[in-house]
């Protein structure tokens, strides 16, 4: 059975979505901790909805009713409605956000009132919102973030509140490429930039835009923080987060383009030069050496041929 604790969904809507996610229960069709995204018909509005919904169950819940009784812990679905299914391009975030929402709901539930009903009320604003208050607040500045991201250059933030603090933390895991390259190039790359760099990018939040300080770009990342800059103006969270998602596949693309460039360039003095060429082509020539770098440092060829690559680039940037 489902017993109702907060919405505010009409009564009749309410009782069409209990319907819903009963039978999903019924059909074993939700996993704890693992959201789902569908498409619901209520009749206020009328018209299908987009419902994140996802079941979970406290582990000291579960430990007390062991200790105590035989009886089954309680356990919790959210539905979290939006306007259409594009709630699926969150469902990570939403995710993340149950999962600090089941941290936070005590044995009692003492805190529901002061604690679980507001996190419920505000998930779009918390789970949602916070790329698009990033590029608000950065603006043309959003391409240093970018640069540092995609490099994973070490950042630190000065003077925000928690919440500017967060959404800027946020931002930089979103569009870093952790999960779309090997972890271990990862990790010598985090590495690799605290050696090189000796200092993190500031950014002091005292005034009304934010400062930085050691902070690097490129023309690939200027031209993606148009992109973002121009989308703000209609303001839709879901257009940031594609945009996001896009920025980060062209960076893929672009390195595994450079790797096969380098298999090339390893019997083919011509492909060197078509290596040089897109580095010089691709604005984002400075993040890319320094990937393909870590990622080909036990491969003596292809270091040769990356180590060459970088005196060339180097010529040019002093010419």
């Amino acid at each position: 059975s489902l017993s109702l604790l907060d919405t505010n969904l009409p009564a009749e809507a309410e009782t069409e979505l209990r319907s819903f996610i009963a039978k999903r229960l019924a059909k074993g069709a939700l996993f704890e901790g693992m959201g789902n995204v569908a498409s619901v018909g209520l009749s206020i509005p009328e018209y299908k909805v987009g419902c994140y919904y996802c079941r979970f169950q406290q582990e000291n819940l579960l430990e007390m009713a062991t200790l105590e009784s035989d009886m089954n812990a309680p356990e919790y679905v959210v539905c979290f409605l939006g306007g259409s299914e594009k709630e699926d391009t969150f469902r990570l975030e939403l995710d993340k956000y149950i999962q600090s929402l089941k941290i936070n709901l005590d044995l009692e539930q003492k805190n529901m009132e002061t604690y679980v009903n507001p996190c419920l009320r505000s998930w779009f604003e918390n789970a949602i919102c916070p790329i698009q208050r990033v590029v608000q607040l950065f603006q043309e500045k959003l391409a240093f973030l970018l640069h540092a991201a995609l490099s994973y250059t070490p950042v630190e933030v000065k003077n925000a509140d928690e919440r500017t603090e967060k959404d800027i933390s946020r931002f930089l895991a979103a569009a870093s490429l952790q999960g779309l390259v090997q972890e271990g190039t990862m990790t010598s790359l985090c590495i690799a930039m605290t050696e090189e760099q000796h200092k993190s990018m500031i950014i002091d939040c005292s005034g009304p835009q934010p400062q930085l300080h050691n902070a690097g770009s490129n023309r690939f990342c200027e031209d993606w923080m148009h992109a973002f800059v121009n989308g703000a103006e209609g303001g839709n969270p879901f257009l940031f987060q594609q945009i996001l998602e896009n920025f980060k596949l062209k960076a893929i693309q672009d390195i595994n383009n450079l790797k096969r460039f380098i298999r090339q360039a390893e019997m083919n003095h011509y492909a060197l030069f078509k290596c040089y060429m897109f580095l010089k082509n691709c604005g984002s020539g400075d993040i890319l050496l320094k990937i393909v770098k870590v990622e080909h440092a036990e491969m003596p060829e292809a270091r040769n041929v990356v180590t060459v690559l970088e005196e060339f680039m180097r010529e040019t940037s002093v010419a």
